[in-house]
């Protein structure tokens, strides 16, 4: 029989579907060994299968359509180092098939749509991140992916992002108020892109009092709010980089924003202008970007800002399982 573990770190990484989760695990991938890591879809906890969603009219974000009972269970059993029976989903046929055996690992990731929804599995999480996607890029990607790559027309990209809209905005975006870090994906006011479609300004907003986090900032004071403006010859001329503070959702916060588009190979420049970041070693944010330069956002803040959150995610990690002092965001 298998021993027990002592101390299970949850994590739950929320936000509408194509908002770049599935990125974002790809790249925690980077940073943590298989043997430590298990990721599981909050979709196999579907209580209706798709052919009873389309008879019903109930959507998947609509918590209906899900068991919470189920995945409050399974997600405590998990924290406290139990193995599960899990349900399935099956995408391909959109039904759900027979459990599988889940035997915990030090850390268990939860992502999906509902992560946060239920206080119950929100309360069990020792770190919760929301991805919100801004409706003009949630467009302008969907479009993107669907019209390229599966074939959809405009139309039918344009049908199905309303037709999810009323359910996103009732069960999906609400969720943002209970996380920890919000990557936030806005359009930019800079000039379109040769290809016509919007430069972007990522923001990583980090609310304070989060045990395990000392939140990164700008240079070497975290005091005052600050942009730099660096002049890299392969990137946007108004490449900006800025930190600042802010009130999210009643909650103190802090942010960083990169408006624009960089180089990979600039990243290291970025990086060495940051403080807290989580890091083991000099240049391992930008290491670990250039590692994979093919994943979607590593030109631009989207990327950059999903190394840093798991360079954070780590730092709690080793914070939770190896008994390093707990702290409360203070800035440093």
């Amino acid at each position: 029989m298998a021993s027990k573990l002592n101390r299970v770190v949850l994590i739950g990484v929320g936000g509408d579907s194509g908002c770049g989760k599935s990125t974002f695990l790809k790249r925690l991938r980077d940073l943590f060994s298989s043997d430590l890591i298990t990721s599981i879809c909050l979709d196999d906890y579907h209580s209706l299968d798709r052919k009873q969603r389309k008879e019903t009219g109930i959507t998947a974000l609509d918590p209906r359509a899900n068991n919470f009972d189920l995945m409050a269970e399974q997600a405590a059993a998990l924290k406290a180092g139990e193995t599960i029976l899990k349900p399935i989903y099956n995408h391909e046929t959109g039904k759900i098939d027979p459990p599988e055996t889940i035997s915990p690992t030090p850390i268990i990731i939860l992502e999906g749509l509902h992560p946060f929804y239920d206080e119950r599995v929100r309360n069990l999480l020792d770190f919760k991140v929301y991805f919100d996607l801004s409706d003009p890029i949630k467009i302008q990607w969907k479009i993107q992916r669907d019209m390229a790559e599966r074939g959809h027309s405009y139309d039918d990209v344009i049908r199905a992002i309303e037709s999810r809209r009323p359910d996103f905005s009732a069960y999906i975006d609400p969720q943002k108020e209970h996380a920890d870090v919000v990557l936030e994906i806005l359009p930019s006011e800079l000039p379109l892109k040769s290809d016509g479609t919007k430069r972007i300004m990522a923001r990583m907003v980090q609310v304070e009092g989060i045990p395990n986090y000392q939140p990164a900032h700008l240079f070497d004071s975290a005091i005052s709010d600050v942009c730099w403006r660096p002049k890299f010859p392969n990137s946007d001329d108004e490449l900006t980089f800025c930190y600042g503070t802010q009130i999210y959702h009643g909650r103190p916060a802090s942010y960083l924003s990169i408006e624009g588009e960089f180089a990979p190979d600039d990243s290291p420049h970025l990086e060495e202008k940051l403080r807290n970041t989580g890091e083991t070693k000099y240049g391992e944010l930008a290491s670990l970007i250039l590692k994979h330069t093919d994943y979607p956002g590593s030109r631009d803040g989207t990327g950059f800002f999903q190394v840093l959150t798991g360079l954070k995610l780590r730092s709690i990690y080793e914070a939770i399982a190896f008994g390093a002092p707990t702290l409360t965001g203070a800035k440093a």
